[in-house]
């Protein structure tokens, strides 16, 4: 066990029977009264952070994780085959483990945190970006720049973004897949 004294930027603990791992913490040590931590913690499972307070000297459970590098293969029903970069070996991954499954490409190089004493994958992270092609996009009107207007388009994943008007189908554009947000037209190569 250890204490709030170990307390540290990216470290994962087990908080109320669900594992944590803690995004920024400060210690406070007030002019009346003992000191204590204020943490925010990301739920690893669900991504929500929430603000709380630790006693100083309060046990926390420190728990082991994990980032492996693996590659998306491809999907079977309702779960996503990856393969270790490493060992060559597989593992199914349901798709509530990952935050935008619709943004997956065959063949793209994942990380996955894994609780490292059940070896249990705990989330899946896609890279920040992926280049993608535009499949289906309702062609703009020319002339028609003055605002920042955006339109619905598909893309190579079958995932729906919103691009600006001037994308037309087979450009190839790159996205943010925290957001879902087009960033930039891709030159082509």
């Amino acid at each position: 066990m250890a204490t709030t004294a170990d307390i540290k930027n990216g470290l994962c603990i087990k908080h109320n029977e669900k594992l944590f791992q803690i995004i920024e913490f400060q210690h406070v040590k007030p002019g009346k009264g003992p000191a204590f931590v204020r943490t925010k913690l990301r739920n690893i499972e669900t991504g929500k952070v929430l603000d709380n307070t630790f006693s100083a000297g309060h046990k926390i459970e420190p728990v082991r994780i994990e980032n492996r590098e693996y590659q998306y293969l491809y999907q079977e029903g309702s779960e996503y085959v990856f393969m270790n970069n490493e060992t060559y070996e597989q593992v199914n991954i349901s798709s509530k483990l990952i935050e935008k499954p619709e943004f997956l490409v065959e063949g793209m190089n994942c990380n996955i945190l894994f609780h490292a004493e059940e070896e249990n994958p705990l989330v899946v992270e896609l890279p920040f970006y992926i280049i993608s092609e535009v499949t289906y996009t309702e062609p703009g009107i020319k002339g028609d720049t003055a605002t920042n207007t955006m339109k619905p388009a598909t893309i190579a994943t079958g995932a729906e973004v919103r691009v600006p008007l001037f994308i037309d189908n087979g450009e190839i554009i790159k996205i943010d897949t925290r957001t879902g947000v087009y960033v930039e037209r891709v030159k082509n190569k």
